[in-house]
């Protein structure tokens, strides 16, 4: 196998004396085994799972020297997978990559073909990676809660709104006629989450700061939950009878201090959310709705564009929770 190009640029992080330093490297190409693909990368995107894999978090990442990167989009240019052509435009999101599979901050990727969803004609590759696994995970929390709660229900909470999941959340359900309410503890950014359309901004410490008691007054028809934690506590029990409440992180803590009353007693159902593994054949529906049906208008609007040599300030930035909606990165012009 032959290339352009006998190298290419990737972001790579190197364990030294116990710290972990990111910075740009020029590799080499590997050959292909049989069902991979070699996708040249036009975006990628930064979430906090990179940023843990950027920090020698060896619970994301094994071993060192690595290219973070759980994101990217670009175009096949060599295929070991007769199902996908060359010259096709494709998004690799989760599974392993960034993990311990090097990711999309570099110019080029081989992953297993099984990985890559083929781009919907309706969506760009920036706003692929606008979305990324924030948005494969929003997306699969909005089509778990719309399947049992509809806007004439009542409000629905989303926790983290400022975050990458949290933003993208609010902006669909917004879309598709709910009433969204915002819960965020960065009160400067009420005109954000305003733009992206929630009716009603609530401070996260007025959640957090809720009753003990095993039932709160119902405040909620469902809820989209980003943080876990307290913050999930309250909220399954301030969601009404027969109410929905998807989770998919746990930045705030891992622990549910709860009853089953919140169960039992009102219906409530507490759906796990998990992109990494979802099975392709609802990960390709979500992608198609994402691109048509649930794009927001103000997609663009939740995004901030950064190059390689940046990376590792913005990492930085994100481990403080100084980062809001979602960071992309340009990778091939």
């Amino acid at each position: 196998m032959t290339y352009k190009n006998s190298t290419f640029k990737a972001f790579r992080v190197e364990e030294e004396n116990g710290s972990y330093i990111g910075s740009v490297k020029e590799m080499e190409f590997s050959p292909l085994d049989k069902e991979e693909i070699l996708v040249k990368v036009h975006y990628s995107s930064l979430n906090y799972k990179d940023a843990l894999s950027a920090s020698g978090n060896k619970g994301v990442t094994r071993s060192y020297p690595h290219t973070p990167g759980i994101d990217a989009v670009g175009i096949i240019e060599k295929s070991n997978d007769p199902t996908l052509k060359v010259g096709e435009k494709v998004i690799v999101t989760s599974y392993d990559l960034g993990m311990n599979t090097d990711g999309g901050f570099a110019e080029y990727i081989k992953v297993p073909s099984q990985w890559a969803v083929k781009l919907p004609e309706n969506l760009s590759m920036k706003e692929a990676m606008v979305y990324g696994t924030a948005g494969l995970t929003a997306g699969m929390s909005v089509l778990r809660l719309t399947e049992l709660i509809k806007p004439e229900d009542g409000k629905i909470a989303v926790s983290g709104a400022t975050g990458g999941v949290g933003s993208l959340s609010v902006a669909i359900l917004s879309k598709l006629g709910y009433h969204v309410a915002a819960i965020t503890g960065k009160e400067t950014e009420q005109d954000y989450l305003i733009n992206l359309g929630a009716q009603e901004i609530i401070v996260r410490s007025e959640i957090e700061k809720l009753d003990k008691k095993p039932l709160l007054k119902p405040l909620f028809a469902g809820a989209i939950d980003t943080v876990g934690g307290e913050i999930l506590e309250n909220i399954i029990k301030s969601t009404a009878s027969m109410g929905v409440v998807t989770c998919c992180g746990n930045v705030a803590s891992p622990k549910l201090d709860l009853t089953v009353f919140p169960f039992i007693l009102r219906g409530v159902a507490l759906i796990g959310i998990d992109s990494q593994n979802y099975p392709m054949k609802y990960r390709a529906m979500v992608w198609e709705m994402l691109s048509d049906k649930w794009k927001p208008k103000q997609l663009e609007d939740t995004c901030f564009e950064i190059t390689l040599e940046e990376v590792q300030q913005k990492i930085a930035l994100m481990r403080e929770g100084q980062l809001k909606g979602r960071t992309i990165l340009k990778v091939t012009a």
